[in-house]
């Protein structure tokens, strides 16, 4: 980032421009108690050389593992391009513009962005983005709720990523909205449509579809959203935007889609950076776009018949309306979406087809290693995308710290999450990981189990 310096001069020069005697004086309104004076607990400044060098010991302190976590955060290759585009100026705000019109860079950027996300998702229409994935999840529960407008229950399935499933109820509960949670076959890893139809669960607003599911396993979408639907509620998908270069698009779901599309655009270009800022994305029917938080961006012609870009819905009421607002969390990730919009040009959709067939390909591939690992065995029989639960002989906890030890991070353990599950191990692989990779997670595998 740029350091823009002030010398002792520069700050003499324009204190004196403005009528002040010091920055003291700048501040003056603020009581004497108040102010905490010299900061005594601050080391003195180093230089660029010194303060390089120190980043790069913090750095080296984490180390340099090989990751088989996912679970929600996605490690793919992200074309230099990428990031080297995103970061000019032009583009280097993770905010949106409040004067929209005058940033038609800006615009015409989000303009692709909805156009790319609507043809991924098979919707009608897609906003501006969300703040993640989670609060995405919890803003389409709330939409399909204002929707609906006889029913405040949500059906969520325990496949559902727990992170999502924790923030919805965050969000809803003092809403008074019931959120149920759907439990799954623990033979197929999915959940059953037809324990549904045998059980009653009275007038429910919506039923949440995860494709693929937090184990990797593929859900039966069309008959859920048929289901859903047949009760008079909306099918909301929660989905991955890499799976969806293979799989069926949610618009495509059932005999008429599904109603609202919600998901995580990390795997689109966005580096783990050790937690965030990632960013969510939503898409709808045409009939529900009046409840859709965020801004939707339109193509136009001015006078002069010249080419421009608008807000041609801003939902984002909470300017004006307070409580009454259809959102108050709808922040629009503009970086991350610009670094997304980014790769999915570059990658195009054949190069976004190759990295999920690799992806997938890979993870069948250590799956299949592993299993002749003396012990290690899948844990579901239902088919996966890229992400395979699998039941160890030894705890979890135990086998990664051990293949830690061994600079690898071998998988997310489901124990915190899913007790019943006994030692299961949830494991992922993208295109990153090259053949010796798998054979080197395999070989310390068997090692760490002795």
């Amino acid at each position: 980032m740029p350091f823009i310096p002030h010398t002792e001069e520069d700050i003499a020069e324009m204190l004196a421009s403005i009528g002040a005697k010091s920055i003291e004086d700048l501040f003056d309104e603020i009581p004497d108690e108040l102010v905490s004076g010299e900061l005594t607990g601050v080391p003195s400044g180093l230089s660029e050389l010194e303060i390089t060098r120190l980043m790069m010991e913090r750095a080296n302190q984490d180390g340099f593992y090989q990751n088989y976590i996912g679970a929600g955060a996605y490690e793919h290759h992200i074309p230099a391009a990428v990031w080297q585009i995103t970061t000019r100026g032009e583009f280097y705000s993770s905010y949106t513009p409040y004067q929209a019109e005058a940033s038609q860079g800006t615009l015409q950027l989000l303009y692709e962005y909805q156009s790319m996300m609507a043809s991924l998702t098979g919707m009608d229409v897609s906003n501006a983005s969300m703040y993640d994935g989670a609060t995405a999840l919890a803003e389409a529960a709330l939409m399909a709720v204002r929707s609906h407008k006889t029913s405040r229950r949500i059906l969520i399935p325990k496949t559902v990523h727990p992170v999502y499933r924790q923030v919805v109820r965050a969000i809803v509960s003092n809403q008074k909205i019931e959120v149920v949670e759907l439990p799954f076959d623990t033979k197929t890893g999915q959940v059953d449509p037809a324990l549904l139809t045998k059980t009653d669960f009275g007038d429910f607003a919506a039923l949440v579809i995860p494709q693929p599911n937090f184990f990797g396993v593929l859900e039966q979408v069309d008959a859920l959203t048929d289901w859903a639907q047949s009760k008079g509620a909306f099918a909301i998908g929660v989905v991955n935007p890499t799976a969806l270069a293979l799989l069926t698009p949610p618009g495509e779901w059932g005999s008429k889609g599904a109603d609202i599309a919600v998901g995580e655009g990390q795997p689109l270009g966005i580096p783990l950076s050790s937690g965030g800022p990632y960013f969510g994305f939503m898409a709808c029917k045409n009939e529900l776009v009046r409840q859709m938080p965020g801004r939707i961006i339109g193509r136009t012609t001015d006078l002069d018949g010249k080419e421009g870009f608008v807000l041609t819905l801003q939902a984002r009421e909470q300017h004006i309306r307070r409580s009454k607002a259809t959102s108050n969390i709808c922040t629009n990730q503009g970086l991350m979406v610009t670094a997304a919009t980014i790769y999915m040009a570059l990658t195009g959709p054949e190069g976004l087809r190759r990295i999920a067939a690799q992806s997938h390909a890979n993870t069948l591939d250590l799956v299949e290693q592993l299993e002749k690992t003396g012990g290690v065995k899948r844990t579901f029989s239902g088919p996966t995308f890229h992400e395979t639960v699998l039941t160890l002989p030894k705890p979890t906890a135990e086998v990664l710290a051990k293949l830690k030890q061994k600079g690898i991070l071998g998988g997310f353990d489901l124990h915190a999450h899913y007790p019943e599950l006994g030692n299961a191990l949830l494991v992922c692989a993208t295109e990153t990981k090259t053949a010796a990779d798998l054979q080197n997670y395999a070989g310390a595998l068997k090692h760490a189990l002795g």
